[in-house]
């Protein structure tokens, strides 16, 4: 009888680790850009990349996210198609925290904006965008510190 109950608990056991593995670590891992703020400061991002429709590409910025500090938020979930991505990073003062030289536009509230030219006459407003080199790699990890990157 202890044997039987020995035999049942290790069966459950094992039928749990299966799930468990089969839940969490049997998927393909997520492709994604994550920006990882590791100052003591709150942080708003937005994201510029080129978005390939068709025949057609064109560059679009796409914001807020608002990261705390010491937090990590995933900017872009799906497979890095681009090797260069576009960050603008400020402060809670609007400041930015990354000398960026790519212009591309951005909006007041959330947004998704099509195109980096003629941002005023669109309504929007041009910012500095900086550029990361992901070395095309399916996923990556930016890490803001007090001093820019880290």
């Amino acid at each position: 009888m202890e044997r039987d109950r020995a035999h049942k608990a290790n069966w459950f056991a094992a039928a749990f680790l299966a799930v468990f593995l089969t839940l969490f670590l049997g998927g393909t891992a997520r492709a994604e850009f994550t920006v990882c703020n590791q100052t003591l400061d709150v942080v708003n991002l937005a994201v510029g990349q080129e978005v390939q429709e068709a025949a057609d590409a064109f560059w679009q910025t796409e914001g807020w996210w608002t990261v705390g500090a010491n937090q990590c938020v995933n900017v872009i979930r799906d497979e890095l198609t681009n090797r260069y991505i576009y960050i603008y990073a400020t402060d809670v003062f609007g400041q930015p925290l990354l000398n960026g030289s790519t212009s591309m536009c951005i909006g007041t509230r959330r947004f998704i904006i099509r195109g980096d030219k003629e941002c005023w006459t669109r309504g929007h407003k041009a910012a500095p965008f900086f550029e990361v080199d992901t070395q095309k790699t399916e996923r990556w990890t930016l890490f803001l510190g007090t001093g820019g990157l880290q």
